[in-house]
């Protein structure tokens, strides 16, 4: 899921660049909580994009926490 959400990110970029198409923000952020967050977040960094929205500043670490979390509790109650 980390791959996709990264590669989506990077589309979103070149699309924005173009003027083409554009992921809708909504997919980005499904993904991200569907285990992405890790490649939603390396997305805006080697990408530089989405950087200034606050939503994304805030929203993907927080997502990458909640990632973690899931992670951890299911390594716990295995």
């Amino acid at each position: 899921m980390n791959i996709i959400t990264f590669i989506e990110m990077g589309h979103d970029k070149g699309q924005a660049k173009k003027g083409g198409r554009r992921v809708p923000e909504k997919r980005l952020f499904i993904l991200a909580a569907l285990g992405g967050g890790i490649g939603g977040w390396l997305g805006m960094r080697v990408w530089r994009h989405k950087t200034k929205h606050t939503s994304f500043v805030i929203g993907m670490p927080l997502l990458v926490a909640l990632n973690s979390l899931c992670v951890i509790m299911v390594a716990i109650y295995m």
